[in-house]
C-alpha cells in the first residue's frame, strides 16, 4: 500500500460539481518535491560506486575461503592470523557495511522522502480500496447530498485492512495441532479420550487391553494429544513389546533406532571376533576397526581374566561404634564365613560368596560382599543373596538397624576408587605387541611418538586433571557401543570404563608393547537386554548368546575380555592418530553432517 499525504481540503463538493457528474471524493494532487539523495555525496556514479564494492566483497571473501580451507587441511587454528588475511577481513568488512548500508538507505527513503501535508490520501492497487459509510439518515427529510441548506450525510472512510496470512493470524499461545495416528478405532479413541482425561492411568493399559503393542499405540497416541507435540518420527512397528514387559522397559511409546557397524576382525586369544557396535558417533567404528588391522597383522592380542565377582554393599547402623565393630570382626571371621555362604548362596544356584570386605563410619557398618554370578551380570542375584544374610545377622544382632540394601560402597554406576582398585564385575587385561612396520603402515606413526604421547596424555594429563581410573583416551566410546549393541546396562558403562592404557617400546625401541588394564567390566549374556531380538543376535555373532551349560559364566567371562580386546584396538588407533595429527581431519570427514540444520524445525 502507498501511503502519501495530501493538504486538507473539504470532503464534500457544491451541488454544481455533483450534477456535472464529479465524484463526491476527489483525492488532491500536488506537485512532487525532489528531495535529495544519499547517493549524490559518493565521489563517482552510483553504479561504479555499486560495482567496485560488489568486486571488492567478493574477492576478498573467495581469498579468505581459500586460506581456511587451507588451514582446516593443515590443521592450523584458524584464529592464527596471517597480516594479508587481516587487511583482506578489514576490506571485506568495509565492504559489507557499506553494502548494508547502501541498502538500508534506499529501503528507509522509499518511506521517509515524501511530501509534507497534514492529512493522509490513501492509494491501494486493490479495486476496492476504501468503504464508504452513510448515516442512517440519507433517507430522511434532507435525503438528497446536493439540496442545498440541509447537511450533508455524514461520510466516514474505512481503510480496507488486508487479510492476514494464516501464519501471522495463529496466536503464539495457541498450541499447534497433533498428527494424530491415522486409523484410529472407535475402540480406541474411547481408551485414548480416557487416558487424555485422567480417568484411565497410562501404566495400567497393558493389563487392561491385554495386547502390548496396542497398548504402546494408545499410550503414544494420548501422549501426543496431551502434549500437542508429534511423536511421528518414533517408530512403533517391529518390536516385539511382549519380549520387554515387567523386565526392560515400563509404558513405552516406541523404540529408538541406534545403527550398528562391525568392526573387526579381532583376532584375540587365537580366535577372530567380528565385533557389534551400536552408535551414532561418526569415525568410532572405522577408528576401532583400523585397530583391529593392526592388532590382526601384529600377531593378535592376548588376555587374562584377573577377578570376577559382582558386588553388593549394605548399610546397618547400631546404637554405638563398638556394636557396629563387633558385626564387622563377626563377619570377618573366616570361621563364620561358611556359614554365612551356605545363607548367602541358597539363593542362586549360580551365586558363590566369594569375600565380605567391611568399612566403619561411626557407629554405622557397610558390608560388601562379592560373588560369582554365572552368565548373568548378576545385580538381582547378589541382592537377593545380601537379603538373605542380613536377614540372618538380624536375629543375631537384633538391635541393628538395616538403612538400606545399598550403601554406595559396592559401588554401582558411579566412578568410585573401591572399583578401581578391588574390582568389580570382570577384571580384565588385554595386551598385544604391535610391530614396527604395522605401526608405521597401517596406523601411520612412529613407536616412540607413541610412547610419548601416551605418558604425556594418559598418565601425566589424566593425573593432573585429577582422574579416577580415566587414564586412557577413549575407553567409554568403545565399551558404550558393545554395550548398546550386546544389551547391556548402558548406565554401568561408568565403571566399566575403568582403564589404564600402558605403551612401551620393546624390542630395542622397534616394536611397541600396548596393554590395557580394565577392572570393572560388568556384562552378562542372559537376563535383562540381553534376551531381545537384536541384542540377542549381536551376542550370537560373538559366540556368546545366552547361557553356557558346560562352563557357567563362561560366555559372559569370554564377552568381557572381547570388550577390553576391543578396546584396546581403539586406543591404540585413537593414540594414533592424535600422534599423526589426523584427527581433526579424519572428523571433519567422516563425522560431518550435510544436512542443513536450519531446515530442522520442531513440532
Amino acid at each position: 500500500m502507498d501511503v502519501r499525504r495530501r493538504p486538507v481540503k473539504p470532503l464534500y463538493t457544491t451541488s454544481k460539481d455533483a450534477s456535472a457528474g464529479e465524484p463526491l471524493i476527489k483525492p488532491h494532487k500536488q506537485p512532487q518535491v525532489s528531495s535529495p539523495k544519499a547517493s549524490d555525496a559518493l565521489p563517482l556514479p552510483l553504479y561504479l560506486t555499486n560495482g567496485l564494492f560488489f568486486t571488492m566483497f567478493f574477492s576478498f571473501m573467495y581469498f579468505l575461503l581459500v586460506r581456511w580451507r587451507e588451514k582446516i587441511r593443515n590443521s592450523i587454528p584458524l584464529h592464527v592470523v596471517t597480516f594479508s588475511e587481516l587487511v583482506a577481513m578489514i576490506s571485506l568488512i568495509a565492504s559489507v557495511i557499506y553494502l548494508l548500508g547502501f541498502f538500508g538507505i534506499g529501503f528507509v527513503q522509499s518511506f521517509v522522502s515524501r511530501p509534507n501535508s497534514d492529512t493522509w490520501d490513501i492509494e491501494d492497487e486493490s479495486a476496492e480500496h476504501l468503504i464508504i459509510e452513510e448515516d442512517s439518515r440519507r433517507g430522511g427529510p434532507c435525503g438528497a447530498a446536493t439540496t442545498l441548506g440541509c447537511t450533508p450525510p455524514v461520510r466516514r472512510i474505512v481503510p480496507m485492512v488486508p487479510q492476514q496470512p494464516a501464519k501471522v493470524a495463529l496466536s503464539l499461545a495457541e498450541k499447534p495441532a497433533p498428527k494424530i495416528t491415522p486409523a484410529v478405532s472407535e475402540d480406541d479413541e474411547e481408551i485414548i479420550q480416557s487416558v487424555v482425561e485422567g480417568k484411565t492411568p497410562s501404566y495400567s493399559l497393558e493389563s487392561k487391553l491385554g495386547d502390548c503393542k496396542r497398548a504402546a499405540s494408545v499410550r503414544k497416541e494420548a501422549l501426543q494429544r496431551i502434549t500437542g507435540k508429534s511423536l511421528e518420527g518414533l517408530p512403533l512397528e517391529g518390536f516385539d513389546y511382549e519380549s520387554i514387559l515387567g523386565q526392560c522397559c515400563e509404558m513405552p511409546v516406541g523404540y529408538v533406532q541406534i545403527p550398528v557397524g562391525i568392526a573387526g576382525p579381532l583376532l584375540l586369544d587365537g580366535r577372530e571376533y567380528s565385533v557389534p557396535m551400536a552408535t551414532t558417533e561418526g569415525c568410532l567404528v572405522a577408528s576401532t576397526n583400523r585397530g583391529c588391522k593392526a592388532i590382526f597383522a601384529s600377531g593378535g592380542a592376548n588376555s587374562v581374566l584377573l577377578r570376577d565377582g559382582m558386588t553388593r554393599a549394605p548399610v546397618v547402623r547400631f546404637t554405638t561404634a563398638k556394636r557396629a565393630a563387633e558385626l564387622k570382626f563377626f563377619v570377618e571371621d573366616p570361621l563364620n564365613f561358611e556359614t554365612l555362604s551356605l545363607v548367602f548362596n541358597k539363593s542362586s544356584r549360580f551365586a558363590r560368596l566369594q569375600r565380605i570386605q567391611c568399612a566403619i563410619a561411626g557407629k554405622n557398618l557397610y558390608m560388601r560382599f562379592s560373588c560369582s554370578t554365572g552368565d548373568a551380570m548378576g545385580m538381582n542375584m547378589v541382592s537377593k543373596g545380601v537379603q538373605n544374610v542380613l536377614d540372618y545377622l538380624q536375629n543375631e544382632y537384633p538391635d541393628m538397624d538395616v538403612i538400606g540394601i545399598s550403601g554406595n560402597f559396592c559401588s554401582d554406576k558411579k566412578p568410585a576408587a573401591v572399583n578401581w582398585i578391588e574390582g568389580r564385575g570382570k577384571s580384565v587385561v588385554c595386551e598385544a605387541i604391535i610391530k614396527e612396520e604395522v605401526v608405521k603402515k597401517v596406523l601411520k606413526t612412529e613407536v616412540a611418538a607413541l610412547v610419548e604421547l601416551n605418558v604425556l596424555k594418559n598418565l601425566t594429563g589424566s593425573a593432573m586433571a585429577g582422574a579416577l581410573g580415566g587414564f586412557n583416551a577413549h575407553a567409554s566410546n568403545i565399551v558404550s557401543a558393545v554395550y548398546l549393541a550386546t544389551g547391556q546396562d548402558p548406565a554401568q558403562n561408568v565403571e566399566s570404563s575403568h582403564c589404564i592404557t600402558m605403551m612401551e617400546a620393546v624390542k630395542d625401541g622397534k616394536d611397541l608393547h600396548v596393554s590395557v588394564t580394565m577392572p570393572s567390566i560388568e556384562v552378562g549374556t542372559v537376563g535383562g537386554g540381553t534376551q531381545l531380538a537384536s541384542q540377542s543376535a549381536c551376542l550370537n555373532l560373538l559366540g556368546v548368546k545366552g547361557a553356557n551349560r558346560e562352563s557357567p559364566g563362561s560366555n559372559a567371562r569370554l564377552l568381557a575380555t572381547i570388550v577390553a580386546g576391543s578396546v584396546l584396538a581403539g586406543e591404540l588407533s585413537l593414540m594414533s592418530a592424535i600422534s599423526a595429527g589426523q584427527l581433526v581431519k579424519s572428523h571433519m570427514k567422516y563425522n560431518r553432517s550435510s544436512k542443513d540444520v536450519t531446515q530442522v524445525t520442531s513440532s
